[in-house]
């Protein structure tokens, strides 16, 4: 069965937590083509992996004791598992993500069976507790479909980037299904899949614009695809501002992200009032946020998510992707490609960089 046809069988069976919105039916623009393009790529999968590794030696501390404990952060900490050596090195989110373009890579597309097997195979660093809950199931014996438990934390959402890229010479509605089966497979839930498709969908609009877009196009382009995916699902927030709030995710984006917007908050400030840590209703808003206020300068956007939250690996490879998607690999610092390691594993040096250059070459080089 095709992933089309197996994501109609999940609606049909009730097997996936998400509206068939309208997104579904849409067939993605088709992007530029040429060395364009391939820097594009190439700076949205180098910049989610720069991002997770300049934040995941302070993952965890608020930004104020980070601030105390290290000052400033802009350039890779010293690492433990590099004998102290300032170089990037991979948590969770690399992995996960290097892992699905490893897939794509060795099978052409997207097989979800496939991909719940590499993902079960080996050690995850910093795994969190959904993905680990998916990797007892598949170990277990259950089928992929039925292994992601129902979690809106943000571990789908942080590797989702690399399933556009086999759409990239063939667009069309089967881009959408993919995703959405990538988002499932770990955490079965309406707000993490809706906000996969969401910015997957403002992923492949970066990788062909041509002009910067205004700070609302983030908000709003992630609020039209959302709105139409999420079920009804009651969602509360750990904290902040809003804390009886009783809704979807997109609406509380809705709710909280204006506000902060119109009064000038600095990011510290703004995740003060719904948190900034691994649950979606924080993530979600601090992404788009660090985006709103940074989006133009890939470097300041990359070194705030880094600095001024608190789930900052994660929300760092998310702005990442999507400022690295919006400006290529050529308006990323020079010092954070070359002293990225491009792990995948304990010892597995350049992994990263072998696998984008066959991406690139497969999917970003002009037939003829």
């Amino acid at each position: 069965m095709s992933n089309l046809g197996t994501l109609a069988w999940l609606f049909e069976t009730g097997g996936i937590e998400l509206c068939r919105g309208p997104l579904f039916d849409e067939t993605p623009p088709a992007p530029p083509p040429g060395a364009r393009l391939r820097d594009r790529v190439e700076g949205m999968l180098l910049g989610l992996a720069i991002g997770d590794a300049l934040g995941n030696t302070s993952e965890g501390l608020l930004p104020g004791d980070r601030r105390a404990r290290y000052g400033e952060i802009r350039d890779y900490l010293p690492n433990r598992h590099a004998e102290g050596r300032r170089v990037g090195l991979p948590s969770d989110d690399t992995q996960l993500a290097f892992r699905t373009l490893a897939q794509l890579l060795e099978d052409g597309e997207l097989l979800p069976e496939h991909l719940a097997e590499r993902f079960a195979a080996e050690r995850i660093f910093g795994i969190g507790q959904a993905v680990a809950q998916f990797v007892f199931n598949v170990r277990a014996g259950q089928p992929w479909h039925r292994a992601g438990p129902h979690s809106a934390g943000n571990g789908a959402l942080m590797r989702i980037a690399p399933v556009l890229l086999p759409h990239l010479s063939n667009p069309s509605p089967a881009l959408w299904a993919d995703t959405a089966l990538a988002a499932m497979l770990t955490h079965n839930d309406s707000a993490s899949t809706a906000a996969c498709l969401a910015f997957v969908r403002l992923l492949w609009e970066l990788l062909g614009r041509d002009t910067r877009p205004a700070p609302e196009w983030w908000l709003a382009g992630y609020l039209e695809s959302a709105r139409g995916l999420e079920l009804d699902k009651p969602y509360t927030p750990r904290g902040g501002a809003q804390r009886s709030f009783f809704g979807p995710l997109w609406r509380y984006v809705e709710v909280v992200v204006p506000p902060a917007w119109a009064e000038g908050l600095d990011v510290v400030a703004a995740g003060h009032r719904w948190h900034s840590g691994a649950y979606l209703l924080e993530t979600v808003p601090s992404v788009l946020y660090v985006l709103m206020r940074y989006g133009d300068d890939p470097e300041e956007a990359i070194v705030r998510a880094v600095n001024d939250t608190r789930d900052n690996d994660t929300i760092a490879a998310i702005v990442g992707a999507a400022v690295g998607a919006l400006h290529g690999r050529s308006r990323l610092p020079r010092r954070w490609v070359e002293n990225l390691l491009g792990r995948t594993a304990a010892q597995d040096d350049g992994q990263v960089f072998r696998l984008l250059d066959a991406a690139c070459e497969r999917w970003t080089t002009p037939v003829g």
